[in-house]
């Protein structure tokens, strides 16, 4: 790990008022008990359990803890307090009093315990009693604690294993350098504690439905079937206060409310209706955008992407999500809103989120201020081989990823497990306002049957446009045809053929290529900032030694080369690299601690009206 490199709001951290505001935006309870902050926290070789009671593989918790963790940062992050790296072999533990607070439980209620994201496999224990775990580090779980409580102060106990290598991992390596980055474990996103009835809403799938007019609502709830009549739930839709429609119906079923003369979402104007439910006892509020996603033809029957059924170019960036002083965890939520409103009034409409799952606060904000995002699932996978992910860079090549080798997938249950992640991380972020393409392969990381794997992502999200292999390796499949250009002149395809692709079969006779076209990576345009960097070790696309050799570079890149390919080569989206540098990355616009802006905001803003209006 490199020297600090602080943000302003890392230096401000209060260690015990860490990320304290409600965690999950679209269904919110009125009870919130935030865990961040001080825990206690321990490295140990994993050794086999005593006799006498440990935790199986994890072995022995520590009689004596190390020192003190600031959750939910990494041990890793400078923030922690920490700063060591979880080894495999290792475990990591953790530990703090719960103590809950005085009519924070209620009469045959549960109460449960929220993890934002561990990473990357963990068991959770309360008064030495096992309640949960989790495999796979970008998703939340929740624990039951009611069975192991007691009265007045318990004990928490999280071990934690993270090898860096066996499942998603995303940009994460033990040896990091150039594109890959720190690795970090453990816990990295918000816990935190609720109360509920027995039988409460444990989930909301929230779907726009423009053209019926409606929005279709999900409620899923715990035990319903079991409560008899308390399993009809009551949803109101409400523009400002003000009713929409509401009605009752079976919890576990869509249930279809009008919303007539709909105000529809963009990034211009960025509408939610709220949404209330009702189930029994239980109480719970969260609100849907109406709008749509898709691709179709414009008016001179290019393929465009379809934003309410209208063609809209995604004039976009590329976001790593990394802080030097929080690595996966923003050291604030008003850090997180930082980077969306720099987004937007630098003139993106479109956020890439690059390999990696976000908190739902932020999705929340991109939501609400106005900002289309295209989210990466994470990749995992073997080692990858240089010719395989890195030689197409320079070199046209198109590999069958159905030859699971090649591209570090031999194993069944990694690619089984990388499915199953895919499944969950539709679900967990499925009812986001903001969310329009599904990237679940990336420059042949771990890439593997993409084909079949974007055609059961349509069926399973029919309302997302899907880009079924964004940079190389195209199968020919998905929603896009989607290009990454660095180190020569982007020069769009002429309109093609291409086989169609079928799963578990080769491709094909050939048919003309309906996907629209997008360059889904380009610029990575690089200058260091004195005082502004986080290492010794540098790495860009292109380098620049001052401000102003920069701005000419990225206003000619542009006019020479993105611009012309709008208008006469039919390009729909633009993903430039990226937002902020990263570790030795130092081609984003903004500096790794967020404090300058690299090219006049100005330019920026012309440019992406330019392409937006082309």
């Amino acid at each position: 790990m490199s020297g600090e490199l602080l943000t302003r709001w890392g230096a401000a951290l209060d260690p015990d008022a860490v990320l304290p505001e409600y965690p999950r935006p679209q269904l919110v309870r009125d009870s919130h008990l935030n865990l961040n902050g001080r825990w206690e926290y321990a490295i140990r070789d994993t050794e086999p359990a005593a006799a006498d009671g440990g935790t199986g593989a994890y072995g022995t918790e520590p009689e004596v803890y190390d020192g003190e963790i600031i959750v939910p940062f990494s041990p890793e992050a400078p923030l922690s307090g920490v700063r060591r790296q979880l080894m495999p072999g290792h475990t990591l533990w953790y530990r703090r009093a719960l103590l809950l607070p005085d009519g924070f439980t209620r009469p045959g209620g549960r109460v449960l315990l929220h993890f934002g994201a561990v990473d990357q496999v963990c068991r959770v224990l309360l008064n030495g009693v096992e309640v949960g775990g989790h495999e796979g580090g970008y998703l939340p779980f929740v624990c039951d604690l009611t069975a192991a409580l007691r009265e007045g102060e318990n004990t928490l106990v999280v071990a934690v294993q993270d090898d860096t290598g066996a499942g998603s991992r995303g940009k994460q390596r033990l040896r990091r350098g150039g594109i890959w980055y720190t690795a970090q474990s453990g816990i990295w996103q918000t816990v935190w504690a609720e109360c509920v009835p027995a039988t409460y809403v444990e989930r909301l799938t929230l779907v726009p439905r423009l053209s019926d007019s409606a929005v279709e609502v999900t409620v899923h709830a715990r035990d319903a079937e079991a409560a008899g009549a308390a399993g009809t739930v009551r949803v109101r839709v409400l523009a400002e206060g003000r009713p929409v429609a509401e009605t009752t119906g079976p919890a576990g079923r869509p249930i279809v409310l009008p919303v007539p003369d709909a105000r529809l979402w963009t990034p211009e104007d960025p509408y939610l209706y709220d949404v209330e439910v009702e189930l029994g006892e239980d109480r719970v509020t969260g609100y849907v955008g109406m709008r749509s996603f898709g691709v179709g033809p414009d008016r001179d029957g290019v393929p465009r992407l379809l934003l309410n059924g209208e063609p809209y170019f995604h004039a976009g960036v590329l976001d790593q999500g990394y802080w030097p002083d929080g690595l996966y965890t923003p050291p604030s939520d008003e850090a997180m809103v930082h980077d969306i409103v720099t987004m937007k009034e630098l003139g993106f409409t479109m956020a890439r989120k690059h390999i990696k799952v976000e908190p739902l606060r932020w999705y929340h904000h991109c939501d609400r201020l106005g900002l289309l995002v295209w989210q990466d699932m994470v990749n995992g996978g073997l080692p990858y081989r240089p010719a395989v992910i890195t030689a197409p860079v320079l070199t046209p090549l198109r590999l069958d990823d159905r030859r699971h080798a090649w591209f570090g997938r031999s194993d069944p249950a990694g690619r089984a497990r990388f499915e199953a992640e895919l499944r969950e991380t539709v679900e967990h972020l499925r009812s986001v306002t903001c969310l329009a393409v599904w990237v679940p392969f990336n420059e042949g990381w771990g890439q593997f049957d993409a084909a079949r794997i974007a055609g059961e992502l349509a069926e399973l999200d029919p309302t997302r446009v899907v880009d079924h292999a964004s940079g190389w390796h195209d199968q020919g499949a998905g929603d896009l045809r989607s290009l990454h250009v660095y180190f020569r002149r982007f020069r769009p395809p002429a309109p093609c053929l291409r086989r169609r692709s079928a799963a578990g079969r080769r491709p094909g006779r050939r048919v003309r290529d309906r996907r629209a076209l997008v360059l889904s990576e380009y610029g990575g345009y690089s200058m260091t900032v004195d005082n502004h960097v986080w290492g010794q070790r540098h790495f860009g696309y292109k380098r620049f030694t001052s401000p102003e050799e920069l701005a000419a570079a990225f206003a000619r890149l542009h006019h020479r080369e993105i611009l012309p390919a709008v208008t006469r080569g039919g390009l729909s989206a633009t993903v430039y690299t990226q937002l902020t540098d990263v570790e030795d990355e130092i081609n984003g616009l903004l500096t790794y601690d967020r404090a300058v802006l690299k090219l006049p905001a100005d330019l920026v803003r012309t440019i992406n009206e330019r392409l937006r209006l082309s």
